[in-house]
């Protein structure tokens, strides 16, 4: 960690926009927001967008009722006397617009970035999260124990409350629990945090970001300037190496979370208790009592890691004990996340659709001793050897399904050749149920039937919800 003050170049005084020309890159769900605060605050705005489709008409309506510029259809063409770009966050930094703003000396902002930038001066901190899998687990779950300790707060970010809404509107907040994806923290280079967590790193969005490192030094840049707290994890030593590398306040704390037993200045699991030995007196001797294993929903190994994570960050803020465990009892996971389904024949069967790659099917697998796994989908260039590998010893059974499926299945027979493997050819509406009930010949009581696909899901489903709710759906016809 580097020792001393934070020496930005960036200006933290709030941006005056009257008279100056704006471009904002993207309509959608932070660009229809980010183009109508800066018309809002004076701005001369124009709107690039590369659709123009129905559904990019009827979002750049409203905003050309405003006086907003929109060009459709055009979304790499820089246009003249622009003095910032706005971008929406999945927008690659290759892009055409860019390269042209780069070579003008035009900066370019992210939604995030502008929310950070609009802030008053006695502004809500920052608690920020983020990391390859369990962000949204974890924010929820930090806004649980915030709220369980009396503090006015919202979940935000790429959840819940636009950050520009938190950031402007009437609500007034003591903290704020950020979730922020690798491409949000790209495009915001100013943002300095109260405190933060990196929950794990795997390889993801690399077409976007061209390489790993470049993906592990945006995820990393959300450590930088950190005020009370760098929060890794110790089981996953690229996050600890992003704390060593990033520049923070003085006296700014890198604090471990571990499943095992923790040492000091770490958060971990002693005998079923999560217990804190980092924001406690004389920590080297002592430690803290936050709660039971069994208050966290579900009590999965990759999921207490989560709740490990939102309680350093609360007790980082200076959250009471009682508050983090009260936190974690009243949280409820969103859908789709190890989601217990039903019981039929005595085999669970659970829906954890939101498993899109290989890292996350892995913290699910591992959470189960004997199941009958259903996966495949788009693989997105994902390899599937180490995954199964790991994996092996749980598996009674696979059923495939998707796209990609091959992928998985010439894994499964390097790596697992005993386990019986039925292949689905067909994406119909009707796959899933016939997954389902495939599944079942192949489970015995006490099995986990277990829908983790390590995939996308736009080959067969509109998102991973609509897998989730067909998966439930087939379930639900076999109890009846």
């Amino acid at each position: 960690m580097g020792s001393g003050q934070v020496t930005s170049s960036v200006s933290s005084e709030r941006p005056d926009f009257q008279g100056k020309h704006v471009t904002v890159a993207g309509l959608g769900v932070s660009g229809v927001p980010a183009a109508t605060v800066l018309h809002g605050l004076g701005a001369h705005v124009t709107v690039v967008n590369d659709g123009d489709d129905e559904r990019a008409r009827a979002q750049a309506a409203p905003l050309e009722a405003l006086g907003v510029t929109v060009r459709l259809g055009d979304g790499d063409t820089l246009p003249e006397g622009t003095e910032l770009i706005v971008t929406a966050p999945g927008w690659k930094p290759d892009k055409p617009l860019f390269t042209a703003a780069e070579e003008a000396g035009v900066p370019v902002w992210g939604d995030v970035e502008l929310a950070w930038r609009l802030r008053g001066p006695d502004a809500a901190p920052w608690l920020a999260v983020t990391g390859t899998n369990g962000k949204t687990t974890t924010v929820q779950m930090l806004a649980s124990i915030l709220t369980a300790a009396g503090l006015r707060t919202a979940a935000v970010g790429n959840i819940g409350v636009s950050l520009l809404d938190a950031v402007l509107g009437d609500e007034e907040y003591d903290v704020l629990a950020v979730e922020l994806s690798s491409y949000q923290l790209h495009w915001a280079p100013s943002l300095r945090a109260h405190s933060a967590a990196v929950l794990n790193l795997a390889p993801d969005h690399l077409d976007w970001h061209g390489s790993m490192e470049a993906y592990a030094r945006d995820k990393g840049r959300i450590y930088e300037g950190n005020r009370v707290a760098c929060v890794y994890n110790a089981a996953d030593k690229a996050t600890e190496d992003l704390v060593r590398e990033a520049d923070v306040e003085e006296g700014c704390r890198a604090i471990g979370f571990t499943l095992g037993t923790p040492g000091p200045s770490q958060l971990g699991v002693v005998e079923g208790i999560l217990v804190d030995r980092a924001f406690v007196e004389d920590r080297h001797k002592n430690a803290q009592e936050l709660a039971e294993v069994s208050d966290v929903n579900p009590p999965a190994p990759h999921n207490i890691a989560n709740a490990l994570a939102a309680a350093a960050l609360a007790r980082a803020f200076g959250v009471p004990a009682r508050a983090v465990r009260d936190g974690l009892r009243a949280f409820t996971p969103d859908a789709h996340r190890i989601a217990h389904v039903a019981d039929v024949d005595g085999v669970a069967y659970v829906d954890d659709s939101k498993a899109t790659n290989t890292h996350a099917a892995e913290a699910s697998l591992a959470a189960y001793d004997s199941i009958v796994w259903i996966a495949g989908g788009l693989a997105k260039g994902a390899t599937f050897d180490e995954l199964v590998a790991k994996s092996a010893r749980r598996l009674r059974g696979a059923v495939l399904i998707g796209a990609d499926r091959a992928l998985i299945r010439e894994a499964l027979a390097r790596h697992a050749p005993e386990v019986p493997v039925v292949d689905l050819d067909r994406t119909d509406t009707g796959a899933m149920l016939q997954a389902v009930q495939e599944a079942k010949r192949l489970a015995q009581p006490g099995d986990t039937v277990l829908l983790a696909p390590a995939c996308a899901s736009m080959d067969m489903f509109a998102n991973y919800n609509k897998r989730g709710d067909a998966f439930a759906e087939a379930v639900r016809e076999l109890g009846a």
